[in-house]
């Protein structure tokens, strides 16, 4: 079985249902409180902010999509990047890469045109599939990557340099040409978030798409009748892995371009949408405007809405427990993983688990977890801390052309995952950190999340992150980054008061009010964070000196 017999069986049994919507608030005017009022006055303008297609529209696309890349000699095992912002054409333009037998090659929308010609050298990408948001950055490569013969543009108008997809691809047939693929063909290339160094290449096969589809949906147990929200960027394992319970269901999804906390109130609201996965700074944003008022719950239609989740980051119990004052009857659920581990789920908290909020949860559906310690030897005892290994069909067969990365991740089927973790009495993981971002202070290890949820229960803090700095006594020292919540200041000495009860070596030992940089998945961007304030650190020093 691959991925696609999922689709294709979508479209033989609900083929005239409605499966994708994608909305683009953005473009209602804001004299209209709901897209769906715009539309029953200004119904041809109101198609721009909401666009739909059912799941026999969506085969038909995939099929047209995987016949036009045909034509230009797309065949299998060759590899197409995929650069777009998440839109309507996004996962049909997937599923028809993976109908040629090509891999699918997600691209991030935040990379620079440097990193875009990286990434495809990297992959031996033949193809690039992009939007209109990057023609200034595809443009200078345009000529210079040798591999990728073939540039496809997605979006009104056209290019010079590439073909126009919105313009074309109606001449193409919506049968399937039937290539033969089996549960162990290569289905796809993602890269690392980069937050501990460079991307490197993630290659998985079809049985780890299908595993994560079966993962997702025995965790959230969707139905037919359920609606999900998807609003974090679709090149991400994270959103489209989420995305991959409803393809098994059959159900309904939304793709709402826009975080505003009343766009996505309106979403949930207007499309009836019952399983929202959101990211910590979202969940906050959501509180902080009901708290101010600017969001009414009364205002929306949410009885429907049944589970909130969220994933890619450690979350805060205190945000969990503030939620839940405002929606007791939620229930909740986080997910951890890696795009090495076909994104969310190998391990999960389990929404009967309310009361181990704080846990990373216990081995996801189908997947076995274990601690090693330095000396390789599996850690048994509870709290004591060690890296975090997975094992099942999710993970991935290689770091493409990286076969150094690849021996020091995967030992024995075991992929170790770099994270620090420890496991209570009760059987369930908690994560300590990244074992990159450890800080050794005078022999002893911090570990920053620690210090993060600490900060984080103050009121005035939305959100925190803690780095190393060198420090030529003690190895390194503790700086926090904090930001403050809209309206709210706060001063050094507030910060080392409401830390007196942390152990001495734990308290922060320099303090700063920023901006939290997190990538487009909410993980905090420590390597950033690091490089924009070691040169803080060394003009001190100079100063000093």
């Amino acid at each position: 079985m691959t991925i696609i017999d999922f689709l294709e069986n979508n479209a033989k049994n609900y083929g005239d249902e409605e499966c994708l919507v994608e909305i683009n608030p953005q473009k209602k005017p804001e004299s209209y409180r709901t897209w769906r009022e715009y539309n029953l006055v200004e119904p041809g303008l109101a198609k721009e902010v909401r666009r739909s297609i059912t799941w026999r529209e969506f085969d038909d696309l995939a099929n047209k999509t995987a016949n036009l890349l045909l034509s230009k000699g797309i065949k299998k095992n060759d590899k197409v990047a995929i650069l777009l912002m998440n839109c309507l054409e996004w996962l049909p333009i997937y599923f028809g890469i993976l109908k040629t037998g090509a891999l699918a090659v997600p691209m991030n929308y935040r990379y620079t045109t440097d990193e875009i010609k990286y990434c495809l050298d990297l992959a031996d990408c033949n193809c690039l599939i992009f939007g209109n948001e990057f023609i200034g950055r595809v443009e200078p490569i345009a000529d210079h990557t040798p591999m990728v013969k073939t540039l496809i543009y997605v979006g009104e108008g056209s290019v010079p340099f590439a073909d126009t997809y919105l313009e074309i691809i109606d001449y193409f047939s919506p049968l399937k040409h039937e290539i033969p693929l089996s549960s162990e063909d290569n289905a796809a290339i993602y890269f690392s978030s980069g937050t501990t160094g460079f991307p490197k290449a993630i290659r998985h096969l079809h049985k780890a798409l299908v595993h994560s589809c079966k993962v997702e949906q025995n965790h959230h147990r969707q139905t037919h009748d359920d609606v999900f929200l998807c609003i974090p960027p679709l090149y991400h394992t994270g959103a489209k892995m989420h995305w991959f319970g409803s393809l098994l269901s059959g159900s309904k999804a939304v793709l709402l371009r826009g975080i505003k906390p009343e766009w996505i109130m309106n979403a949930i609201s207007e499309e009836k949408c019952s399983i929202v996965w959101l990211l910590v700074p979202w969940a906050q944003d959501i509180l902080d405007s009901i708290d101010r008022g600017d969001i009414k719950l009364s205002d929306y239609t949410l009885s429907q809405w049944r589970l909130m989740h969220i994933g890619a980051q450690p979350v805060p119990p205190s945000l969990i427990q503030r939620w839940k004052k405002v929606f007791p009857n939620h229930q909740y659920d986080t997910n951890y993983g890696l795009s090495e581990s076909i994104g969310p789920g190998c391990v999960h908290l389990g929404i009967e688990n309310i009361d181990h909020v704080g846990a990373i949860g216990v081995p996801g559906f189908g997947w076995e977890v274990k601690i090693m310690d330095e000396d390789g030897n599996e850690v048994t005892k509870p709290e004591e801390v060690g890296e975090l290994c997975v094992k099942g069909d999710g993970v991935m067969v290689e770091y493409y052309k990286n076969p150094e990365a690849t021996k020091e991740s995967i030992r024995d089927g075991w992929l170790y995952t770099g994270d620090m973790a420890k496991r209570d009495k009760d059987g369930f993981y908690y994560l300590v950190d990244r074992k990159k971002d450890v800080i050794i202070t005078g022999g002893e290890n911090i570990y920053p999340v620690q210090i993060e949820d600490y900060l984080r229960k103050h009121d005035k803090i939305k959100d925190v992150a803690v780095i190393g700095l060198p420090d030529q006594r003690l190895g390194e020292v503790t700086l926090a980054i904090i930001e403050l919540k809209e309206g709210y200041s706060m001063s050094e000495d507030e910060v080392n008061q409401f830390c007196f009860d942390l152990p001495r070596y734990k308290r922060p030992k320099k303090i700063i009010f920023a901006k939290v940089l997190r990538n487009a998945t909410g993980k905090i961007e420590k390597p950033k964070l690091r490089e924009l304030y070691s040169k803080v650190r060394l003009v001190e020093a100079e100063t000093t000196s």
